[in-house]
Formats: C-alpha cells, structure tokens, sequence
C-alpha cells in the first residue's frame, strides 16, 4: 500500500512540472490572443481556422474558400498545447459549422514526439466534443514540410500518418493532407513556395497548399 501510494506521488511530481511548463509557455501568446478576441465575429454561419502561424499568416485565407465565410484565429508560434491552453477562448467561445485546426509543426521542430502531440491533440477534441454539437465537423491539418524543418522528414512523416490514424477512428473528424502537395514527385520539397525564412508560406506556397483544404471547402 505505501508502495502504491509512493509511486503516486512520484508520479505527481514529475507530471506537475511539465504542466506548469506548458502553461509558462501558453502565457507568451496572452497578448495576441487578447487582441484576437477583441474582433468581431461574423454573423451567421462561418468557418474557423485556428493554430499556429501558418495559418496566422494567411491573410488572405477568405479569398481561397470565397464560398464561406472564414474566421481566422491562428496565433504566433503555437504549439498543440498552446492551442489546448486557449480553446476557451479561441474555440468554444464561437459557433462555426466547421473547425479546421493545424498544429504540430512546432510541436515536432522542439522536440516533442508524436506520441505527445496525438495525446494533446485527443485532449483538443475531447475538450471540443464537450462544448460543441458533434455535428460540427474538425479537420486537422497535416504538418507541412518545409526546407527550413527538411532534416525532421522522416519524424514529419510518423506524425502525419499517426494523425490520419487517429483521424480514422473518430466521429466527424477528417485528416486534411497538407504535405503532399508541397513536394515533387521525387517527394522533395519545392524551394520556391517560402518566405525568406523558407519555413512560412509565399503565395505560391498558398496556392499549392490550398488545394488539400478545398477538398472540404469546395
């Protein structure tokens, strides 16, 4: 019994410190988020997109899916956990038809395993089931490559097929491909779709990217 109780506590402590960890790290986008919340929503029916800068970035993303209505919500360099951190506000405080959500990217870029991104991202969706109809849709983006991240391929690669797994065995979620259109058919990534950094999307990355999306928004 004190065993049990031993290994409880280690356990505990050991969680406890990552969790604060994560929450350090969410507090950095505070501001941003804050000024997010602070434009209007569009009345009537719209579609969210939310996660990291990649979809921050996009700021023309309206003209891509001119069928909808699109309410951007994508913030700095979020990671799958800052997203979680945020769904209250970023998420559960609206009433889209649909939810397209692209993270992991940083998750991946600082280290954390697939293993932790799909264990957050089930916690996202649980988190979203409970507020939301589960009528409303969710699309999670794959990772995209990029020449900036090429070296983490093959750890790119796991996570993407572990998320269409996943994706597999859930009620209304969909696996968006967000890799496949972004690379040669020698599966090598174009150089010319980046921004100077050659991590961030030009327009012609757009383009490319797009097309995977409007499979769902046609």
């Amino acid at each position: 019994m004190i065993t049990r109780i031993f290994a409880f506590v280690l356990a505990v402590l050991v969680y406890l410190p990552s969790v604060a960890q994560s929450v350090s790290g969410a507090e950095k986008f505070r501001g941003e988020v804050k000024e997010i919340l602070s434009k209007a929503v569009p009345k009537g029916e719209y579609v969210l997109f939310t996660g990291s800068s990649s979809i921050r970035l996009w700021s023309d993303i309206g003209t891509y899916f001119s069928n909808y209505t699109i309410v951007n919500r994508g913030f700095g360099g979020s990671q799958t956990s800052d997203l979680l951190y945020y769904c209250d506000d970023l998420i559960l405080s609206l009433s889209p038809s649909k939810i397209f959500i692209y993270e992991g990217d940083n998750d991946l870029a600082n280290g954390k395993t697939s293993e932790q991104i799909m264990a957050t991202t089930d916690s996202l969706l649980h988190k979203i089931r409970g507020k939301l109809p589960p009528s409303v849709p969710v699309y999670f983006i794959s990772p995209k490559p990029s020449v900036a991240r090429w070296q983490l391929k093959e750890k790119y690669l796991s996570h993407t097929a572990n998320l269409k797994a996943w994706t597999s065995k859930q009620q209304n979620v969909f696996y968006v491909d967000g890799w496949s259109t972004l690379v040669d058919s020698r599966g090598e990534v174009y150089k010319d779709i980046f921004k100077s950094d050659n991590l961030h999307l030009n327009k012609k990355g757009y383009d490319l990217w797009s097309k995977g999306i409007k499979e769902f928004l046609p």
